[in-house]
């Protein structure tokens, strides 16, 4: 326990007890009894009737004229005196400096209206001088001529003459004192010239100047006479000034304290006039010296009329009270005599003694030092009669026995003490502090660093209070007490605001200031802030205020507390300031921490129920009483009303949310929150179940609306109550409008799609007509406008910041599938019209459409006989070369569209939520990958022994699924082109091999038929397929299979793979115009040349079709002779292939203006490809198991083929004279293709038995490897009976016919993905093919070997076993499944 708290227990106890003795009830009746308006105002006239009468008097001084004496006059003369100036006229030292005369007329100016600085200029006589002499000065003439000569001689005599006139006039002719003030007044001149010379620092310019000045004015002043001196005054006269006392003239204007409290107490000053005038004989100082001494004899008697021992709780303290009473009473006295000195005269020997000050011997009650704390006027006034700072002997106060004897009688009054002064003084107080709160005139006074500005009580109050309590004897303690009081009645009373009950305690707890050298002070201040020196009537009132003005600001601070929901609450900060400075922190406050927990409980409870009427007001005001008129909308409404006010009240207890224990924001959302998560949990299902009842569903912006303040809502519903789980998930309620709106965008997509397609021109989009546009502006609108589409679809949902990952990754699975249709219709669009504009006919060929079949035989041997000009380039629609600039953008759009929805993060959430699910899921649609490679030995269809095949895929009820480009003038024609077919089940599919003709019904070459059935792909392993055709020769098919499921990577996958094929058709549509319908040479490099080339080069719709036969016919008539004649030479090499170069500039020059680079990096890419195809097929034949019938090329004719490629691949890769790559990048060029083709060159002129036993060789090494991996992967492999021979490729027979699972990697659609995904792929196919060796060569070379025959037909076998194995390995595979619980289920890749 604290020393306070133990001084304050001890202290009421002894309180306690004096109430039960009844001491303290008769104590505080005196200061409580009923006072009569009358004669409070009777008693607090006289004592500001007394103060008047104390005050010091007045006083005003008057002159009284010297004796005259002989005036004396110095011997010099005035022309003595600047005869030193006129000798050195020559002297430029001794002028004046420019600009001085009007700089001297400036300073005569403020001598004559009274400003000069120099009190000795402040004269009348001095003044009437030099007003003459500026009125000398002023004329032109003569000002005029000083302004030119600067002399000073000239400006003393000219004041010389002026002076002696002024001071000369109205003297009778015996006096001759004004000859001596002419030499004063000249003097003051000098003065005023040196100090103007010295103020501009023109004197040290001059200093000879300035000493002769300095010189001039001593010898003006030989008697050395001060010319500011009082004897100097009156022009030298002299004389002296005495102070009298001017006389008292008892009227109320000159009694300030006499107006105060007739303005208190609202009487008029005619009433207060002719009261003291009435009382004027009983009311004097010797009557206020008797109180003095009466009181002070109660004192010494200890008598009931003034303070005793029993009001005080410690001896202590009623000792440094009387010691300071006893100090005070002389202080007064001493007042009375220093105002009244008669009074001394009747007193005698009673006067009081001043004696030397001891240490510890003085006292001051601090009255005074009150009455400066309260105002500053008496503070500064050092002529106070009340003030008497010495020690002082009071022996004097042995009074006579006669008032010694009426005091023990107690039959004697005071004159101006009255008998309750505690009780007076409170009254005068109220009614002063009421006038001057009512007084709007009345200004505050200014705040300081220390003190706040307050507004309590006027000046004259103040002085006026201090004055009744220094005559009343009431203790400085006390008064502090009273006003405290007084302000707590008019608090609770509403008379006051909370403000001024601050300034209040500020006031009282203010310390006082100290007097310069009064040690006495500090005994003051001990004993007003040591409540152990109080009173006990003291002590208890002070405890009394404290807690009544606690009850009163708990009472306010709880209505704050209630209204502080409202829009515009009051504050609580002041009532709390006020509680925590003024009221707590007070020891003498007894309130227990067990009161302030029953009030924080009470406003915790009405703060509750404020919340639930505010929610109520909020669920009334936003919400329909009809059920049919709620909406969503309502909903929202409410929420943000919610939020509104929680943020509101957040903000507004930002700084202290807490106080008193009590939080208004927590105690708010705590109410408001679960109550409007409940009910708008409610709310919402009765509005769904009534729109479902009424078939009119709700809006889907309606339920994306409310779902984004429903989370906000539990956003700060889990700020505010982190350890509260929200009442139900929001998610789960609202995911059905996510679905609706998923499901509508599916349904529009192919709209926007066609729309957006059907609306756009295809034209590169650039401001000017002449401008260059660059590879941004390449693209038409329409791909732009999808993408637009795709992106507002996926930020729909991304901007519901959807709180459930699972919900949010199965909605992004949705709408990617939509994007991948939408991607799918597009390409679709755009694909069309490509193929319709470039198959479109020029003149030419539409002229030869409308020839007979005799013309078209007749001009084709027109043509075979006849050179052409140079051919022309195909000219290309800028809106085709568009169309393949708007896919090469969605493909890097979708790329980036791909990393902004994260879908690897969203397929992983999938994943983790439903692993089980995933991994044997049904699948219902399966995507069948069918790559049409090529066919061998087709049936002649056209007149000159070849055919222009084609192939068409259809099902068994006859519908067209895909169909391949023409390959012109072929028997063994290769596609390479890839077709997607979706099924539920198995399918029958039927290939058609056709042949193209210009005129008439195009001819069947060929049929065959393929079952695609899903349960013999259930390893996902590509197969490849050589299908006999009905009629001659057979088709090669490559088939993988993969589970169309509904998974965001897939369907990424599948727009990718879809954009990938579209732009690799529309490529090859390109490269197909890229090229020479005809031969101008027919040399055997030329022939070489077509053969090669043909493939790759002729129009579909060419009048001339060389077959190879013919060429080979024409190269086997000339092998003779162009063995016996030498070869070409380097330059016919080169030149051979000059037309094509100059063919391919010319397109490329037309595709350049609209394609954009990386789109004409691809076509090049792709008409590299087909230029190292030809290339392989001038040396080598195709794979097959059969002899070819393709000659092997001579050692020189292989030189030129590889001579050419040498420079096609110069001319592709397009360097510069700088050394910089133009064209298509060396890692495209250098394909693994052209490393096959380069490799060639080592294996094609060995002998056959060496290329069968290289072939034996790799092929085992290559088994070994694949033996070695199925063993790492602990796979099962077949019976090592089937796998003991090696193995090779596919070459046809049984194997052909049930399918042999390829080594070749499939393109599936989960690796295509995005961009980096595909480009992976590629790497590792490029690795893989680089590592693993094969015979592929070695095999082609074989089949123009005859004496190979037989080896091919046993390589055929191996197929056939290894063939068989991979089945019998399938059919493991496939047990092993179904007894793990896999039965009728595909595992999804």
């Amino acid at each position: 326990m604290s020393p306070a708290e133990i001084r304050s227990r001890g202290t009421n106890d002894r309180i306690n007890n004096l109430q039960q003795e009844g001491r303290l009830q008769r104590e505080n009746s005196r200061g409580k009894g009923v006072l009569s308006k009358h004669d409070v105002y009777s008693h607090a006239l006289r004592v500001a009737y007394l103060s008047y009468l104390l005050e010091p008097r007045a006083r005003r001084k008057e002159h009284v004229a010297a004796q005259k004496r002989q005036v004396q006059r110095p011997a010099t003369s005035i022309n003595d005196l600047v005869k030193d100036f006129s000798l050195i006229r020559d002297s430029r030292s001794t002028k004046f400096p420019h600009g001085f005369m009007s700089e001297l007329e400036k300073r005569i100016t403020l001598v004559l209206y009274g400003k000069e600085k120099m009190k000795e200029y402040d004269d009348s006589s001095v003044k009437r001088t030099f007003a003459a002499f500026l009125n000398e000065f002023k004329k032109p003439d003569y000002r005029k001529s000083v302004e030119k000569d600067r002399r000073v001689e000239d400006l003393l005599l000219i004041f010389f003459s002026n002076a002696t006139k002024v001071l000369q006039q109205g003297k009778p002719p015996e006096d001759d004192s004004w000859k001596f003030m002419v030499d004063r007044h000249v003097a003051l001149f000098v003065r005023l010239i040196s100090a103007t010379l010295k103020d501009h620092d023109w004197s040290r310019e001059r200093p000879e100047l300035a000493t002769r000045l300095q010189t001039l004015e001593a010898k003006l002043l030989v008697h050395d006479q001060d010319l500011s001196a009082e004897t100097q005054r009156n022009g030298g006269a002299g004389g002296t000034t005495i102070e009298v006392e001017v006389p008292r003239t008892y009227e109320i204007k000159d009694m300030p304290l006499v107006q105060a409290v007739a303005k208190i107490f609202g009487m008029s000053n005619g009433q207060s006039q002719g009261d003291v005038m009435d009382n004027k004989p009983s009311w004097t100082e010797e009557a206020a010296l008797q109180d003095l001494k009466m009181y002070q004899t109660n004192l010494s008697l200890n008598t009931r009329k003034t303070l005793t021992h029993d009001d005080f709780d410690l001896d202590e303290g009623y000792e440094s009270w009387k010691k300071a009473e006893v100090h005070d009473l002389a202080q007064l006295v001493m007042a009375i005599l220093q105002s009244s000195p008669e009074l001394a005269k009747t007193s005698g020997n009673f006067l009081p003694q001043f004696q030397p000050a001891t240490n510890g011997s003085g006292s001051d009650s601090g009255y005074s030092d009150m009455s400066r704390k309260m105002s500053e006027q008496s503070q500064s006034d050092p002529g106070s009669p009340y003030v008497v700072d010495q020690p002082v002997d009071m022996s004097f106060l042995n009074l006579d026995e006669k008032v010694e004897e009426d005091v023990q009688r107690d039959d004697r009054s005071y004159t101006f003490i009255p008998p309750e002064p505690r009780a007076f003084y409170r009254y005068v107080l109220n009614l002063a502090l009421s006038n001057d709160l009512r007084d709007q005139e009345l200004q505050p006074t200014e705040a300081t660093e220390e003190t706040p500005s307050i507004k309590l009580l006027s000046k004259q109050s103040t002085e006026l209070l201090n004055e009744l309590a220094i005559r009343w004897r009431v203790p400085q303690f006390s008064r502090l007490i009273l006003l405290l009081d007084v302000i707590r009645e008019k608090y609770i009373n509403q008379e006051i605001p909370l403000d001024t009950v601050d300034a209040a305690f500020e006031f009282v707890k203010r310390p006082l200031e100290n007097r310069k050298g009064n040690k006495s002070n500090q005994i003051v201040q001990s004993s007003l802030f040591d409540r152990s020196k109080w009173t006990i009537a003291d002590y208890a009132l002070n405890q009394q205020v404290l807690s009544s003005l606690h009850d009163a600001f708990l009472r306010e601070l709880f209505e704050n507390f209630v209204q502080c929901y409202e829009s515009k609450p009051p504050s609580i900060g002041p009532v709390m300031y006020v509680l925590e400075h003024h009221i707590y922190d007070d020891p003498l406050f007894a309130k227990t921490p067990e009161d302030l927990d029953e009030f924080a409980d009470r406003v915790r409870e009405a703060l509750r129920q404020k919340a639930r009427d505010m929610y109520s007001m909020m669920l009334s005001k936003e919400l329909p009483n009809q059920l049919d008129q709620w909406e969503f909308f309502h909903v929202i409404q409410l929420g943000k009303s919610a939020i509104k006010l929680a943020e509101k009240i957040q903000k507004r207890w930002r700084k202290n949310p807490e106080a008193m224990g009590v939080n208004p924001f927590t105690i708010l959302v705590e109410e408001i929150f679960p109550s409007y998560v409940a009910d708008s949990r409610d709310i919402v299902k009765r509005i769904m179940e009534f729109a479902e009842k009424k078939g009119e569903p709700v809006p889907v912006q309606d339920g994306f609306d409310l779902y984004k303040e429903l989370v906000s809502i539990r956003r700060v519903y889990s700020d505010a109550l982190p350890g509260i789980p929200f009442a139900f998930q929001i998610e789960d309620l609202l995911s059905d409008f996510v679905w609706r709106w998923i499901k509508l965008t599916d349904t529009n997509m192919a709209g926007w799609v066609e729309n957006a397609t059907k609306a756009d021109p295809f034209t590169v989009r650039v401001e000017g007509e002449n401008q260059v546009p660059n590879d941004n502006e390449r693209h038409s609108v329409s791909v732009i406008d999808v993408f637009r589409s795709f992106n507002e679809s996926i930020e729909q949902i991304v901007s519901l910041e959807w709180d459930d990952d699972y919900q949010y990754a199965k909605f992004m699975t949705a709408i990617s599938k939509t994007i991948s249709a939408g991607l799918g219709r597009y390409c679709e669009l755009v694909e069309q019209q490509f193929t319709k504009e470039m198959d479109r006919l020029t003149p030419q060929q539409e002229a030869e459409v409308r020839q007979t079949r005799q013309e078209k035989l007749l001009q084709l041997a027109k043509d075979a006989w006849s050179q052409k000009e140079k051919i022309e380039p195909f000219q290309f629609l800028p809106e085709s070369l568009v169309k393949l600039n708007n896919i090469e953008y969605a493909i890097l759009q979708l790329d980036k569209l791909e990393h902004e929805v994260n879908v690897d993060a969203c397929a992983e959430v999938l994943h983790s939520r439903e692993p089980q699910l995933r991994l044997h899921q049904q699948i219902d649609k399966y995507v069948f990958t069918i790559k049409i490679i090529e066919a061998e030995d087709l049936k002649a269809c056209d007149i000159n022994g070849l055919s222009d095949p084609y192939v068409v895929l259809g099902d068994e009820y006859q519908k067209r699924l895909a169909k391949t480009r023409i390959q012109y003038a072929n028997l063994n024609p290769r596609w390479d082109e890839t077709v997607d077919i979706v099924t539920q089940g198995p399918l029958n599919i039927i290939a058609t091999i056709w042949d193209w003709d210009a005129m008439g019904d195009h001819d069947c070459v060929g049929r065959t038929s393929l079952k695609l059935d899903p349960s013999h792909f259930r390893d996902y392993l590509p197969r490849e397929y050589w299908l006999d055709l009905d009629t001659q020769g057979r088709l090669l098919l490559r088939v993988s299979m993969e589970g169309e499921r509904d998974d965001i990577q897939f369907y990424f996958g599948k727009a990718f793979r879809t954009l990938k094929r579209a732009e690799r058709d529309m490529t090859r549509k390109i490269t197909d115009k890229e090229c020479i319908p005809e031969i101008k040479n027919a040399s055997i490099a030329d022939s070489l040349l077509v053969i090669g080339l043909h493939r790759l080069l002729p129009l579909k719709t060419s009048p001339q079709k060389l077959t190879e036969q013919a060429i080979y016919c024409y190269f086997q008539r000339s092998r003779v002779q162009s063995i016996q004649q030498q070869g070409p030479t380097q330059a016919e090499v080169t030149n051979m292939l000059k037309p094509l170069f100059t063919y391919f500039d010319d397109n490329f020059a037309i595709m350049k203006q609209t394609l954009t680079e990386t789109a004409m990096v691809t076509v090049m890419t792709r008409l590299w490809k087909e230029v190292l195809a030809t290339i392989e097929s001038l040396i080598v034949p195709p794979l097959s198991d059969k002899p070819s019938s393709q000659r092997q090329l001579t050692q020189q004719e292989l030189d030129i083929v590889f001579k050419w490629l040498e420079m096609l691949f110069d001319f592709f890769h397009a360097v510069d004279e700088d050394g910089t790559a133009n064209g298509v990048p060396l890692d495209i060029l250098k394909s693994p293709k052209y490393h096959e083709i380069v490799s060639m060159n080592y294996f094609y002129f060995l002998p056959t038995d060496d290329l069968i036993r290289e072939s034996e060789r790799i092929a085992a090494v290559s088994l070994q490897k694949r033996q070695q991996a199925a063993a790492q992967s602990n796979r099962l492999s077949a019976p090592a009976s089937l796998l003991s021979t090696p193995s090779g490729h596919a070459f046809g027979g049984g194997a052909g016919l049930m399918g042999l699972p390829s080594t070749k990697r499939s393109k599936s659609i989960m690796l295509s993905r995005n961009l980096g995904t595909m480009r992976k792929a590629k790497e590792e196919k490029r690795r893989e093919m680089q590592a693993e060796p094969s015979d592929d060569i070695i095999l082609r070379i074989l089949r123009m070997r005859p004496e190979a025959e037989r080896y091919l037909r046993d390589r055929s076998r191996q197929k056939e076993r290894l063939a068989a194995a991979a089945a019998a390995e399938m059919i493991v595979r496939q047990s092993l499944l179904a007894g793990a619980g896999g039965r009728g289920r595909i595992p999804g890749r």
